[in-house]
């Protein structure tokens, strides 16, 4: 077999596993495969650096399909080139518990690098995969050393390109240079709804070349040689690379081909045994494998085995060299911290002046720095409000390609900068965070939600936390965003209270590698907690905690997060000595679901049915921990412009009301 017959063969494996699978689970999406198989096929078995039996070799070259609903090309692709995905796995495609998903969900183990479907947000975390290859070059590779050369690939789609979050990620990516980023775009003119006529008719060359990319044409996406010849131009070129191959959806389908029918359903029983009369494929068996296509894929072990054991050699040479940097690299492992690196942050008096918890929040981000170098991250152009800049970090741009920095300016692209820190993170040995006010995260939201679904170690600087942020009203204050942030599964949300708990905040966020964190600050100035007279803050991991214990037998139990917690304590102190007024300051829900019933018993005793929550959101929720006895202070309406302190007192958050509300429910309860 000459090797035009054995490239035709090999595609049409791929193509046929899909069709094959998606007609067993009588649901899926054959047409990307059968049309993108030439370009997979020719990326895979061409240029893709990596090892099947280690797919978390560092140097890797990453493969996203962010044109996820296309799955059954990327679980092709791995069961061919020998990774954890076993044929009994691709025909359990769709099926419970099998590790052949609809979408494919990030599994490194399988060789999936990210979770795609989401249309776009593949196209995102490359960018942050390519920000995050950028920064270890930058910081370990020496002449003669590359340890960190390996590119980014991905195959996107018309819908992935529709998405906003594709044009804001594109945007930074051209303006920052990132010449390791190669995007397969497979235009086949399809989507759901028909053709994409109807919808998308821009010219995307011009597009992207106006976002300054690299930009290439192959009009025939059966064309491996031109595919070929394209992707060898893209990888010389010092500027993201999109190269826009013209595929059909469905290719080899007599009735289905070019159709949106192709697009997101089995072919039907028929209609495969046409199209593999088409493709001179047997009918018999499905799932069929040729034993050439096989062997041929399979070298793709040996290969990646031989360019892995190079690379290790050349480490071992570099930890001889550069034993400082060796040593440091081992330290940025996603369960490794520097030693006693915690111990750096200090405690804040209580005879300070009051001070915003995003201020002490950009006073922790700039000590963490000095001892961990795989810090980095920015805001979403509002660095001087969320304070997320590293002072003589210096400044990531196209211009600082060539060394060592920390500062991202993601630009007014608050979508982008979650999809793009996604992608950072999968890199696993970076710690990215981003900033904005709170309110923007709902324009964040899709990639914060995958940032749970993944695990990712992703953290989130949201301040201006409430309706205390004042005159910029009510577009500008949020009211449900910090319950919206708890509903989701896997997420870390803290308010802390005082600088205290927005250090030890920080400390939670770094340690928590199994998930995203957010921590919510304020814009106005809070009084520093006597820690002498209260409880230290380093009850926060606990999430809630008592904060004056000396308040035996209590009559009513405050509770609080935020800047609200100092109007509880103040609370607790009117209504001293008639009332004992319990106040547990509760920075996190989620924490404080972790702990022990004993522990949530002991900070809520059961026995104690007056309970008042004091909150300036949504009051959604909070009847979890006040009970129908106890009541809320909280906001069920937008906001209103005026002085922080004036919004916040005439919705109700001044002492006394508070005052107030307490006795009221504790005479109710008598």
């Amino acid at each position: 077999m000459d090797q035009k017959q054995l490239d035709q063969l090999s595609i049409n494996t791929i193509r046929f596993l899909a069709v094959d699978a998606v007609q067993k689970a009588n649901s899926g999406h054959p047409g990307l495969p059968m049309g993108a198989a030439p370009m997979a096929y020719t990326l895979w078995t061409k240029f893709l650096s990596h090892n099947p039996n280690n797919p978390e070799w560092l140097n890797r070259d990453r493969f996203i399909l962010s044109a996820g609903h296309g799955s059954m090309l990327l679980y092709s692709l791995l069961h061919l080139t020998g990774y954890d995905i076993p044929l009994s796995q691709i025909k359990r495609f769709r099926q419970w518990d099998s590790k052949t998903p609809g979408h494919p969900e990030y599994e490194i183990k399988s060789g999936i690098e990210t979770t795609t479907g989401p249309l776009g947000q593949g196209f995102g975390n490359g960018i942050g995969m390519a920000i995050a290859q950028r920064y270890l070059s930058n910081r370990y590779n020496k002449r003669g050393f590359k340890l960190f050369d390996y590119y980014i690939y991905s195959i996107v789609s018309d819908g992935d390109l529709m998405e906003g979050v594709s044009s804001e990620t594109a945007s930074m990516a051209g303006n920052l240079k990132l010449g390791k980023l190669i995007y397969l775009y497979d235009d086949n003119d399809i989507s759901i709804e028909g053709s994409t006529n109807i919808t998308f008719t821009e010219d995307v060359a011009t597009r992207f070349k106006a976002f300054e990319w690299h930009v290439q044409k192959v009009n025939d996406g059966n064309n491996i040689k031109a595919i070929e010849g394209a992707i060898e131009k893209a990888k010389k070129d010092n500027r993201p690379s999109i190269i826009i191959i013209k595929t059909t959806i469905g290719y080899g389908s007599p009735n289905k081909a070019n159709t949106a029918s192709a697009h997101g359903e089995a072919l039907g029983e028929e209609e495969v045994e046409l199209t593999k009369e088409n493709l001179n494929w047997p009918k018999e068996p499905a799932f069929y494998i040729p034993k050439e296509a096989l062997e041929h894929f399979r070298t793709a072990v040996e290969k990646g085995h031989k360019q892995e054991k190079e690379w290790n050699e050349m480490l071992k040479e570099y930890k001889k060299k550069y034993p400082t940097l060796a040593k440091a690299l081992v330290t940025l492992k996603p369960q490794r911290l520097p030693v006693g690196w915690a111990k750096k942050l200090s405690e804040y008096s209580a005879k300070k002046d009051p001070v915003a918890t995003r201020v002490v929040s950009g006073e922790v981000l700039n000590i963490l720095a000095k001892f961990l170098p795989n810090l980095i991250g920015g805001s979403a152009d509002l660095e001087p409000s969320n304070k997320t800049y590293l002072k003589g970090k210096g400044d990531f741009s196209a211009k600082t390609a060539n060394r060592e920095t920390h500062n991202l300016h993601f630009g007014v692209r608050e979508h982008g900068m979650a999809a793009i820190l996604n992608g950072i993170a999968l890199s696993k040995l970076v710690i990215p965070y981003g900033g904005t006010f709170l309110i923007f995260s709902d324009y964040m939201r899709p990639s914060i939600r995958l940032a749970a679904l993944m695990g990712l170690r992703v953290v989130y600087v949201f301040t201006h936390d409430s309706i205390g942020l004042g005159e910029d009203g009510p577009t500008h204050q949020p009211i449900e965003q910090l319950m919206a942030l708890r509903a989701i599964p896997n997420m870390t949300v803290i308010r802390p209270a005082d600088a205290n708990e927005t250090v030890q905040a920080w400390k939670v966020a770094i340690e928590n590698t199994t998930g995203p964190t957010a921590i919510c600050l304020t814009r106005q100035s809070l009084p520093i907690i006597d820690q002498k007279t209260y409880s230290s803050a380093k009850n926060l991991s606990k999430g809630a905690y008592i904060l004056n214990p000396k308040v035996k037998n209590p009559d009513i139990i405050l509770i609080a997060t935020g800047s609200e917690v100092q109007l509880a304590m103040e609370a607790s102190e009117k209504l001293s000595p008639k009332v004992n007024a319990r106040v547990v300051s509760m920075p996190s829900w989620e924490l404080f679901e972790k702990q022990p019933q004993s522990y949530k018993d002991k900070v809520l005793p059961p026995e104690v049915k007056s309970r008042l929550a004091i909150e300036a959101g949504v009051t959604q929720g909070w009847y979890k921990y006040v009970g129908d006895k106890g009541d809320i202070i909280g906001i069920d309406k937008f906001g209103a412009s005026a002085p922080g302190k004036v919004v916040m007192k005439k919705y109700g958050f001044g002492l006394a009301n508070v005052v107030k509300k307490a006795r009221e429910i504790i005479k109710k309860n008598k």
